[in-house]
């Protein structure tokens, strides 16, 4: 009779706080090609956008050219999400709660399903935090860059370039138009998402949001440039200022404590919010909670005044959703990942923030130390070697993260179970 081996009754390795790092290895080894493979394909295609934008926007008909790049930057960031959500949706396998999932007889959520839940979220906390800002600052030096010599021959002649300005220059007569028509769609395709009614209208919802947003940034710009003119004048507002100066010079400390905090708050966002978002972005693909508000409250003493919040009078409570939205996309997110990272203990948190911030300065580390190896002087080498060199250090950050992410989930996902406390879709 054969005797069953070794490996079919062993039990899988204990997840803890302090195994984070050597889990986050494990799924990368079994699940590196798929991951290398999104990550390529996602560069491939933003490579190509981003060539095609840049040479779009230049020409004749230069409104119309300016409303076909505008859309091409939204998909630049469409493929954003859509790598993400991909490289997190392929290591699913090697997650301990997923499998615990499929021997309990759930139901493994396809690809087209988790991109069509989770991009919408995620469109919404990408924009909430301006990671977009890094998209549009690649697409204009890129423009700049192929735009050089003909915006330096027309600076001679008394011509304004239009290298870099491909994202700016949309007339805002257009662009108020088009934000209009897509802020239409994106409702029309909100609603059929919200009731269950077609197959990619989250996707649909995700891409109008993304238009709404890109479209109506000239209209804002110029409307906010015309407010904040209008603002410099009035009298409550010179009266403000005449307080704030008052304060600077009764308060000895208040000038240098705004220094300080303008200081920290960048390492503060960089080394603690930014994880907990993309945590959030990872709990939402892997089936747990990111946007209720009530699950940050949930069992908490404030749990008891949402319960009257919830009682209260329809106006008032659409008066606070309205007031309280910026809030509520920007800090909710983050706020529930927080507490699903704490559902692990204080240590994995810790060791979470530890490993997201160490793996990008060792990054940078080692690209500095990978230029100093090669080290040349020859002319134009670095227009050739570098992007290769970018590349593998963006490829070696995104893949270790997507890992880290994973990993942190599948922790707190199953110290939760333990507990009693089931996350699920």
């Amino acid at each position: 009779m054969p005797q069953p081996s070794r490996a079919a009754g062993r039990r899988p390795p204990a997840l803890t706080a302090y195994s984070l790092p050597l889990h986050a290895l494990r799924i990368f080894g079994a699940c590196a090609v798929s991951l290398v493979l999104w990550f390529s394909a996602g560069r491939a295609v933003r490579a190509g956008l981003m060539w095609a934008g840049t040479e779009v926007s230049h020409g004749d008909y230069r409104q119309v050219r300016l409303v076909i790049t505008m859309l091409i930057f939204t998909l630049i960031v469409l493929n954003e999400l859509v790598v993400m959500v991909g490289m997190l949706h392929s290591v699913r396998g090697a997650l301990q709660e997923i499998r615990v999932r499929r021997e309990g007889g759930e139901a493994d959520e396809s690809m087209f399903g988790a991109l069509n839940r989770a991009t919408l979220v995620f469109a919404t906390i990408y924009m909430a935090w301006s990671f977009h800002r890094e998209d549009a600052r690649e697409f204009a030096a890129l423009d700049l860059m192929k735009r050089v010599d003909q915006d330096l021959k027309g600076a001679f002649s008394g011509i304004q370039g239009e290298g870099g300005r491909g994202l700016v220059d949309l007339d805002v007569r257009l662009s108020l138009g088009i934000a209009v028509a897509a802020y239409l769609l994106k409702t029309l395709f909100g609603w059929l998402h919200a009731n269950g009614r077609g197959k990619g209208s989250g996707m649909l919802t995700t891409f109008f949001e993304l238009a709404f947003a890109f479209y109506s940034v000239n209209a804002m710009l110029t409307f906010t440039g015309a407010r904040s003119d209008w603002l410099e004048h009035r009298a409550v507002v010179a009266v403000a200022g005449d307080w704030i100066e008052q304060v600077k010079q009764a308060v000895p400390w208040w000038t240098a404590f705004w220094e300080w905090a303008g200081e920290v708050w960048p390492y503060v966002v960089d080394g603690l919010i930014v994880p907990l978002t993309w945590l959030t972005v990872a709990s939402l693909v892997y089936g747990a909670f990111a946007e209720d508000t009530r699950a940050v409250v949930r069992g908490t003493r404030l749990d008891a005044v949402a319960d009257r919040m919830e009682q209260a009078h329809s106006l008032t409570r659409s008066t606070m959703t309205r007031a309280t939205t910026g809030f509520q996309e920007r800090w909710v997110p983050p706020a529930n990942a927080f507490r699903l990272a704490a559902r692990g203990g204080a240590a994995l948190f810790g060791t979470f923030c530890l490993c997201y911030v160490a793996l990008r300065v060792g990054a940078d580390y080692a690209t500095r130390g990978a230029e100093t190896l090669i080290g040349s002087e020859e002319p134009y080498f670095w227009l050739i070697i570098g992007p290769p060199l970018t590349f593998v250090k963006e490829l070696v950050v995104a893949v270790l993260t997507t890992c880290l992410l994973a990993a942190t989930f599948d922790i707190a996902a199953t110290r939760s179970r333990e507990a009693g406390e089931v996350i699920t879709a």
